[in-house]
């Protein structure tokens, strides 16, 4: 009697997954998020929300990144109930808005014990995270759909918008750090759009890479136009209302008051909230709205 050792199917690991352009992209990945939260954690002295925030992206980044290799090699991913492409799309472009704050980077020695020590480590993990950024931005520009191609939806330029649209956080950050946005009911007005279409968005990402896009009962590509659609004409009211109400002296400060504290002022916050209420508007959903009537959804990729 024989026997065989390649299995009925086919081989069971797929070495494509680490030595294709993309593979050799996520192994880069892998190399650099360990190099990079590794230096920080072990002399980078990381530290508050930003320093926090950035060894939890890493380690995040790290670890899915080390889910999609494997199942890539392993060829598990068929049997997960998700859409694979959509998945891995997504999270490249997610990845690579994660940066490392510049205020971690100063070129001057601190004054604690081993403060130069400190330093190297950070600049070096400040290289490190930019390599990391560029592993990812790799990863997206060699997936990402060409025209007339037959692609997963968050491969398209209008799918990676919605990830794009993900800097919204940043507007949250500063309506919560002391914008005031709560003085009157138009400012309150525009949080609500913020919110609405940030979480609209989500969905969109989430139906997406569960591969759910065809269970609405209508066409995903019509949905997704009409909330685009709806999503600009309320940033447009949105683009007005802010800035009136923050900057106009009959509600607000036109310019940043004198004795305004950097870090703790207000205007500052609500100058953020102008400048991404704005970018969200004109980068992202507008442009969203375009590239969304140039493709043709497929909810079996």
């Amino acid at each position: 009697m024989g026997s065989t050792m390649e299995p009925p199917g086919g081989r069971y690991l797929y070495l494509g997954a680490v030595t294709s352009p993309v593979g050799t992209a996520r192994i880069l990945q892998l190399a650099f998020s360990c190099t990079t939260f590794s230096l920080v954690a072990h002399q980078g002295g990381f530290m508050g929300i930003q320093g926090t925030f950035c060894m939890a992206a890493w380690g995040f980044c790290f670890t899915l990144s080390v889910l999609v290799v494997a199942c890539e090699f392993t060829q598990l991913h068929s049997c997960l109930c998700l859409s694979w492409g959509n998945f891995t799309a997504a999270f490249a472009m997610l990845a690579t808005l994660v940066i490392y704050p510049l205020y971690f980077t100063r070129l001057q020695c601190s004054p604690e014990p081993a403060g130069c020590a400190a330093r190297d480590f950070r600049l070096a993990a400040s290289v490190f995270a930019g390599l990391l950024f560029l592993a990812y931005a790799a990863e997206v520009a060699l997936t990402r759909a060409r025209p007339g191609q037959v692609a997963s939806y968050m491969a398209t330029v209008s799918g990676l918008l919605k990830i794009v649209a993900f800097v919204a956080c940043i507007i949250f950050g500063a309506l919560v750090h002391d914008s005031h946005y709560g003085r009157y009911v138009a400012t309150q007005w525009c949080v609500a759009v913020y919110s609405l279409c940030f979480l609209a968005t989500v969905a969109v990402v989430a139906l997406s890479v569960m591969g759910h896009m065809g269970g609405l009962g209508c066409p995903f590509d019509h949905v997704v136009v009409v909330y685009t659609f709806l999503a600009v004409l309320l940033y447009l009211s949105t683009v007005v209302i802010w800035p009136v109400f923050c900057f106009d002296p009959k509600y607000g400060e036109p310019r940043r008051p004198p004795d305004c504290h950097k870090g703790r002022c207000p205007w500052d916050s609500q100058l953020v909230v102008a400048i991404f209420t704005y970018i969200n508007l004109l980068l992202l959903y507008v442009a969203d709205l375009a590239y969304s009537q140039r493709i043709r959804f497929m909810s079996t990729l």
